[in-house]
């Protein structure tokens, strides 16, 4: 039997949705481990933090290509082969409409101009990867001898597979099997069908365009109009041999695993337990090192036994001078007793500058070992552009899940403490810094922070 390609868009469906760093990495995961070939990302928006979550994602999905968009330039096809090129197979995907409506009213261009377009971002894309797809937006409206046009044109300049996509949601199954019957008889590339579930017709369509010809389908599993992964895997369960065709989705584990990974991604549910969560923290001296332990948890710290420990015997100390601590205290706490490392990175120097006329620019020099290290960068205020000068110094970014300043003495010359919260891989790592300098204090514990994940790293 054919096997059929199944690309998952679950993140390109749910990209309005304010979806967490974990969301993300979670539902990336849970496709791939379900059977998908493909996870598809949605488009760039921020280029400094969709880089951190897409190579995340791409460090976690192993059994699975990885697509994303490349947006409508040679620097947005530059910047979205960044988010991915770690990826174990990387795709790139140039996505343009077809159809005469959108060419014109959305991208104000003309048939000529957008076969140009698609033949020049093709191009670019195959600069980076030899992995190329075109999707052809709205191609249920548009004129089927342009559709064949920009499809040939696609794989004239390198593209080695295409989709259309029925973006209006209108098609009938019979409209799909013709069309895709003529894409096929006019080109061999691999061919892709995305249904929509608007007129509740994905299924027969999809089954449809399998039928004639077509070599992959795309769903989700969830997602406004989108052809569900659950409910294709039925289909093709029950009705694979008799159209000829299997996939790799593992229809029980489907049943398993959705509803509950998407139950998940209640956020305002989420959110608001977790604030409640933290709100119950209160820890005295008679907590045992298994409340602590819990407690680290709901602030996002997996703490080793020992680190627990060490934790636990901190909260003694403070609680001989103070009745209770709350989730903050903890989390200071956690800053300074957990995984103590060696300072692979030691602070030597640093200077910066700010006002309110210009932007912030800091230099910072660091030292490992007998190598000295030097960046220097701007940034929105002193503290961004102090972090921004450590990243040039290590060449890395880490997402900053946390960063929390507060005084720890009274008076103008107060010591200020900063605490900062890194993610790494999805493991938060906690630092803490003290000096009468709120910046150097900052400094100090995204240092000590970052040493923590170089340590365990090593």
């Amino acid at each position: 039997m054919k096997q059929i390609r199944i690309s998952d868009v679950t993140l390109k469906k749910l990209a309005e949705e304010k979806l967490l760093f974990r969301d993300k990495t979670a539902i990336s995961i849970c496709a791939s481990s379900l059977g998908a070939d493909t996870v598809e990302l949605a488009p760039v928006k921020s280029i400094r933090e969709d880089t951190i979550i897409y190579k995340t994602i791409c460090q976690n999905v192993k059994d699975s290509a990885v697509a994303i968009p490349v947006g409508f330039t040679a620097d947005d096809v530059k910047n979205a082969f960044e988010c991915i090129k770690e990826a174990k197979s990387p795709r790139l995907q140039i996505e343009l409409p077809v159809s005469t409506v959108q060419m014109e009213y959305i991208y104000h261009l003309k048939a000529e101009k957008m076969l140009s377009k698609i033949s020049e971002l093709v191009k670019e894309a195959k600069n980076y990867t030899n992995d190329v797809e075109f999707v052809a937006l709205d191609a249920t409206r548009a004129d089927e001898k342009f559709l064949i046009d920009a499809i040939k044109e696609a794989e004239a300049q390198g593209a080695t597979s295409v989709t259309i996509s029925d973006d209006a949601g209108i098609a009938l199954p019979e409209e799909i099997e013709a069309l895709v019957k003529k894409i096929k008889a006019e080109s061999a590339i691999h061919l892709n069908v995305q249904p929509s579930d608007k007129i509740s017709m994905a299924v027969s369509v999809a089954l449809s365009a399998v039928r004639a010809g077509a070599d992959g389908i795309k769903c989700a599993m969830a997602g406004k109009d989108a052809l569900l992964m659950g409910k294709i895997s039925d289909a093709i369960s029950t009705r694979g041999e008799t159209i000829g065709a299997e996939t790799k989705l593992q229809n029980t584990k489907i049943h398993a695993n959705v509803d509950e990974m998407l139950s998940s991604l209640n956020h305002a549910t989420y959110e608001e337990a977790v604030v409640s969560d933290k709100k119950k923290i209160l820890l005295d001296k008679d907590t045992t090192l298994t409340e602590v332990s819990k407690a680290a948890m709901l602030l996002g710290y997996d703490l080793s036994d020992e680190d627990a420990g060490k934790v636990h015997r901190g909260l003694m100390q403070v609680c001989e001078k103070k009745d209770s601590i709350g989730s903050k205290e903890l989390e200071a706490l956690i800053a300074s007793f957990a995984m103590q490392a060696p300072s692979t990175y030691h602070l030597e120097s640093y200077t910066t500058s700010s006002s309110n006329i210009t932007g912030s620019m800091s230099q910072v020099t660091l030292t490992s070992g007998d190598e000295t290290l030097l960046g220097v960068s701007t940034g929105d205020g002193p503290i961004d552009s102090a972090f921004r000068a450590i990243e040039q110094c290590i060449g890395y970014h880490y997402e900053l899940d946390d960063f929390q300043v507060q005084a720890v003495t009274e008076g103008k010359e107060a010591l200020g403490s900063a605490i900062v919260r890194l993610r790494n891989k999805g493991k938060l790592y906690s630092g803490n810094g003290i000096s009468t300098d709120i910046v150097a204090a900052s400094i100090r514990a995204y240092i000590n922070a970052l040493n923590k994940i170089v340590y365990e790293g090593e």
